[in-house]
């Protein structure tokens, strides 16, 4: 039998018994319709006046595509998210997983995990926590009719009992050492059992199930959801009442701002404190700003050009391998990422367990990629689609692509659309080529490696390369449900060899987390997975 305290995303350290943390990272969500913020109103067109001054203003590049923990697993979703939804455990600046709304949690076998939750916890709604509300949660997820985005992170919980009025016991199908760091994904996020009411009618009346939220929601967090206009602005206002400490400032505005260069004018001018993220080529212009300061760390992200193994002729390894081997990466990396970031051999970043260093990399041979595709034939002048969302990184990269091609006779044409419709095509399949990035949020290769490239989640779940290879399957499986470091790191070692031969990826490079705050904002930070706590946040001002 284990009890948890805090472990180290992905190494899992045993480190005691478990008590209340000073400082807990995780958001939550509101739906008081009498609250109408004055900060979301006006300042729209970036003219430097603030509407409320206690309100932290975050410019952040696309809508998110659901309010609702349960109903996205995209960048800036998750972000805004797990500024909102409290989690029963979350991971630390330290990398550490440590209690949220569970106050300690244990493994009692290699298959059931047994998790103590904290008494005296309300939503924004005035529900109140319990062992039966975290069980309506997890069914949710898993609950196919929902079809949830963030089921595949939790497809491995087979049953979620009510021991008592504050106590669950998770069982895994299989050994799974890394539930915890799963759990601490910003999609195990818990919510309202009055927004999963409200999500069920509104899915029975033809609606999506995750639209509720975006006028009812409501969690647990130190945030609570006040106004939201489409396209325009989210604001959350402090949740007076949370459980473990107020948030510094009043509240937080997240500011749909698509254009980078917009955002940065908008740190010059006073329109906003903090940018995320930053383009890599508007770097120099933060730097020479006043008042603004860069911040640049590693990330768990991976940067990709994807292919459907569905359509010909990208159903065979030999090109997908030819087109990778036909991309420069260090001429990517100094084009889009203006030189951070680091070229990517495999599928997992350094800072995610389970990297490998000994990997079979492909190296850039155009001339040897030309031959494979004549040998495969595909001949000069071939056309093929290239599909990306429309942030300025991912049409950069897109565009370098591009031209790297052309060199071989590749004829290709981008495609770029907003970040949900994007999601949606490369999910349906509806894609030959698509760029993308991935970012292993848990910091374990379980979750870098299972969701993308396992079968089992062809299409919207995480494999929109629909790559089916039962070696590889097995592989994944093994790593899950391996108990010991050193086993999971050989089979993942082996995985990530196979993947490299196989390419449904061609690896590009892994981005830094790059941000600009004012001089004004004090305690941001950002995680490897690129969202950012923010209930230290001070502005002082």
């Amino acid at each position: 039998m284990k009890k948890y305290a805090g472990l180290l995303v992905g190494t899992l350290i045993l480190a005691g018994c478990a008590g209340e943390p000073e400082n807990t990272n995780d958001p939550a969500e509101n739906t008081d319709a009498e609250n109408n913020v004055e900060a979301s109103e006006g300042n729209e067109e970036g003219d430097g006046e603030r509407v409320e001054e206690d309100y932290l203003q975050i410019g952040v590049q696309t809508d998110p595509v659901a309010l609702d923990p349960h109903g996205a697993n995209e960048n800036v979703a998750n972000a805004i998210n797990s500024s909102v939804y409290d989690r029963l455990v979350y991971v630390d600046e330290d990398l550490e997983i440590v209690p949220g709304l569970a106050e300690e949690f244990e493994q009692l076998d290699e298959t059931t995990w047994e998790f103590k939750i904290r008494e005296g916890i309300t939503f924004h709604d005035g529900e109140e926590l319990d062992a039966e509300v975290v069980q309506m949660n997890f069914e949710r997820i898993l609950d196919e009719d929902i079809g949830s985005p963030v089921a595949f992170i939790f497809d491995m919980i087979e049953e979620v009992e009510v021991i008592d009025d504050y106590t669950v016991q998770m069982t895994t199908d299989v050994p799974f050492a890394p539930l915890p760091s799963h759990l601490a994904h910003p999609g195990g996020g818990i919510v309202s059992p009055a927004l999963i009411e409200a999500s069920y009618e509104e899915m029975e009346e033809g609606g999506s199930p995750f639209n509720a939220a975006n006028t009812q929601a409501a969690g647990t967090g130190y945030f609570q959801l006040e106004d939201y206009n489409s396209g325009e602005y989210v604001t959350f206002s402090r949740n007076e009442d949370y459980w473990n400490g107020e948030a510094n400032v009043e509240g937080v505005t997240f500011r749909i701002i698509p254009e980078p260069l917009t955002r940065i004018g908008e740190l010059e001018t006073g329109g906003i404190d903090i940018s995320v993220p930053v383009v890599p080529s508007d770097i120099g212009r933060v730097e020479q700003a006043d008042g603004v300061n860069l911040n640049e760390q590693p990330s768990s992200m991976l940067a990709y050009l994807g292919f459907n193994t569905d359509v010909e002729p990208f159903d065979d390894p030999e090109v997908r391998r030819a087109i990778h081997m036909a991309l420069n990466k260090d001429d990517i990396i100094e084009g889009v990422l203006n030189g951070t970031g680091i070229k990517a051999d495999g599928p997992i970043a350094p800072e995610v367990f389970g990297a490998s260093e000994n990997l079979d990399a492909l190296e850039y041979d155009p001339e040897e990629a030309e031959q494979m595709l004549r040998d495969a034939g595909v001949e000069e002048g071939f056309e093929v689609s290239l599909l990306t969302s429309e942030s300025q990184d991912s049409i950069d990269a897109a565009e370098l692509i591009q031209a790297q091609l052309s060199v071989l006779g590749i004829d290709v044409s981008i495609e770029s659309y907003e970040i949900g419709t994007y999601l949606e095509m490369a999910g349906d399949g509806d894609t030959e080529m698509f760029y993308g990035t991935w970012g292993t949020v848990t910091m374990d290769a379980d979750y870098g490696l299972y969701g993308p490239f396992h079968s089992s989640n062809a299409g919207p779940p995480g494999n929109r390369s629909f790559i089916e290879n039962d070696e590889l399957d097995s592989l994944l499986e093994a790593g899950r449900e391996a108990q010991t470091e050193e086993e999971r790191l050989e089979i993942y070692e082996e995985a990530q060899n196979l993947l490299i031969e196989e390419s449904p990826y061609a690896f590009l490079y892994y981005p830094s987390s790059i941000s600009a705050v004012t001089d004004d904002v004090e305690g941001f930070w950002q995680y490897p997975s690129g969202y950012y706590y923010l209930k230290d946040v001070e502005l002082n001002r």
